[in-house]
């Protein structure tokens, strides 16, 4: 079935469905002839004049005739939430949409995509997994896709829900709904920690990006997006969900967000895939029902040991989407190939090789005695604090490689996990040394688009971020407005090596894209356990690219090294994807 293009011709906006949830217990202010409600984009913590808070719509209101100039910053962009809850409150005046651009023409491989997607749903399919490679254009084939199920399905609304930073991410996912056109379609796109803001509202098509963040159902995040997308609802009944991610879960166990896609074509109800009481549990349980090695664990249910085993159950998982006539899932890799990756000794002076080897010694003693007592936070807080002051002893040295990247013309990308102990030391010396640096961590503290555009733009020659996935950094990008980032090489280093496979391969995914190779270094102290685990993830990291499981041996590798295998697994990988 081939994909609706772009045409001048745009379906009829119907009008927005209102809901009761706008209806709060303190009635909305009065709107007089000729005025309207404008919702503002306040910051949080912020008092601007003439904008009050509201309870009613969670955001702030300005009642009158026109905007005020002093409020025009505030006001929400074409497809936001806020631009949304302005549309409902004013459905009879709404802001009109852009109208397309004309300089944005997708690649045949995103077409291809958005046609599958529509096959899916066209053949009565509740769900379609999205798995490309980073770079490979998994935004636009999913704005292209759900546009095509909407003019199938008679849709009136899709949710788009980003990863983080949402400075970046909401305005990526608004700018390519807006080039391509929204098709009639009212879109609303936010970021998974604003999931309780849209409960009340009905979505016919939703698109998840970065679907592993929905690895575990103990969370909020979970129960608010099982109700959202209506994961236990009987299959007619849901609205289609377009999953997105490269790295979908590190075992087959972390994927409860594609049950509803499983029970499916198992032909069976929600009700054996999923519980509101035990929703992990019950996916374990139908998993194991339908061949998956699944056994207990002192945590809960896990996956087999077995290498054989894990091998055959993760054909066996991919081949139940992939399989499918017509196919429930893509995984195309990037034409340019495998990210180059590979482990950054730094050899230790005295001093440092003293200081190292005192906290190594302080770590054992900790983990012995959180060990013995079974207390798992003790056990936690030991390993946080080991891998923060061993990454702090090695700041000069990944400093001075940087400084050298640089001045052999290339731009540098720094992946560090700690704010206080790596991001800020590691940007502070790179700035006494005469290097400009963009820096994206520590929530508020950036304008996280403008950071990341001064390295875009070539201004700072090194990025150092926290973040692991959703941003772009890549040679030659296209901007906003028709600009083209700096074509310098980017190369990158993991200041720590990240634990999580999936995590790794979504950071080096930020310049390894869109046809441009950056090779990647994890540093390590040489002779020393970040050595070991350094070669373990520089393994996982190029394994992690398969749909599922690739890195999950790593991970109980790297727990043993660490003497931390009596710990939950998600002590490692919990806070990096």
């Amino acid at each position: 079935m081939p994909t609706p293009r772009r045409s001048s011709t745009r379906r009829r906006r119907r009008s927005p469905r209102r809901n009761g949830s706008t209806q709060a217990q303190r009635p909305l202010p009065f709107v007089g002839p000729g005025e309207r409600l404008w919702v503002l984009d306040v910051p949080y913590g912020t008092q601007v004049d003439g904008a009050a808070w509201h309870p009613a719509v969670k955001m702030h209101l300005y009642v009158g005739r026109a905007l005020p100039e002093h409020l025009a910053p505030y006001a929400p962009g074409p497809h936001t939430l806020g631009r949304f809850l302005e549309n409902t409150l004013n459905s009879d005046r709404p802001t009109p949409v852009p109208e397309p651009a004309e300089d944005l023409e997708p690649r045949q491989n995103q077409y291809e995509a958005a046609d599958a997607i529509a096959e899916r749903a066209a053949s009565g399919g509740r769900q379609f997994l999205l798995a490309d490679e980073p770079g490979v254009g998994k935004t636009i084939s999913a704005v292209l896709g759900a546009s095509a199920v909407g003019d199938l399905r008679g849709a009136q609304r899709v949710l788009v829900v980003a990863d983080r930073p949402a400075a970046i991410t909401i305005g990526h996912w608004c700018r390519t709904i807006t080039a391509l056109g929204d098709s009639g379609l009212e879109w609303v796109v936010i970021t998974w920690d604003r999931l309780a803001k849209v409960t009340d509202h009905t979505w016919d098509v939703i698109i998840a990006d970065e679907a592993h963040a929905l690895r575990r159902t103990t969370t909020k995040r979970w129960k608010l997006w099982a109700r959202i997308s209506g994961h236990a609802k009987p299959h007619e009944n849901a609205p289609f969900v377009i999953a997105t991610t490269a790295t979908p879960g590190h075992t087959p166990l972390e994927l409860p967000y594609l049950a509803p896609a499983y029970a499916q074509v198992h032909g069976e109800p929600m009700t054996e895939w999923t519980s509101a009481s035990q929703p992990g549990a019950t996916f374990a349980t139908a998993l194991e029902r339908h061949g998956v090695g699944v056994e207990g664990g002192r945590y809960g249910p896990t996956w087999t040991s077995d290498a054989t085993r894990r091998a055959e159950d993760l054909a066996r998982v991919r081949g139940w989407l992939e399989d499918q006539r017509p196919t429930a899932m893509l995984h195309r890799a990037a034409p340019w190939g495998p990210v180059p990756i590979s482990g950054m000794p730094v050899a230790l002076t005295p001093a440092e090789r003293s200081a190292y080897q005192a906290e190594w010694g302080e770590f054992c003693r900790e983990m012995d005695i959180a060990r013995r007592g079974r207390n798992t936070a003790k056990g936690r807080a030991a390993l946080l604090r080991f891998r923060q002051k061993a990454g702090l002893i090695r700041v000069d040295s990944t400093v001075a490689w940087i400084a050298q990247q640089v001045e052999a013309e290339r731009q540098v990308a720094c992946s560090v996990e700690f704010v206080a102990t790596a991001a800020d030391p590691i940007a502070e010396r790179l700035r006494d040394s005469g290097l400009e640096v963009a820096t994206i961590y520590g929530q508020g503290r950036f304008d996280v688009e403008a950071e990341r555009l001064r390295f875009q733009t070539g201004q700072a020659k090194v990025c150092v971020f926290t973040t692991v996935a959703s941003i772009s950094l890549h040679a030659g990008e296209t901007l906003e407005g028709g600009r083209q980032a700096s074509t310098e090489p980017r190369v990158g280093v993991f200041h720590q090596a990240r634990f999580s496979g999936i995590a790794g391969r979504q950071v080096t995914g930020r310049t390894h894209r869109d046809q441009q190779v950056s090779p990647w270094h994890i540093a390590y102290a040489q002779g020393t356990v970040e050595e070991q685990v350094s070669k373990v993830m520089v393994e996982r990291i190029a394994a992690a690219s398969d749909t599922v499981g690739g890195d999950t041996a790593g991970l109980t590798d790297v727990a043993q090294l660490l003497g931390a295998d009596w710990l939950p697994s998600s002590t490692l990988t919990a806070d990096e994807a």
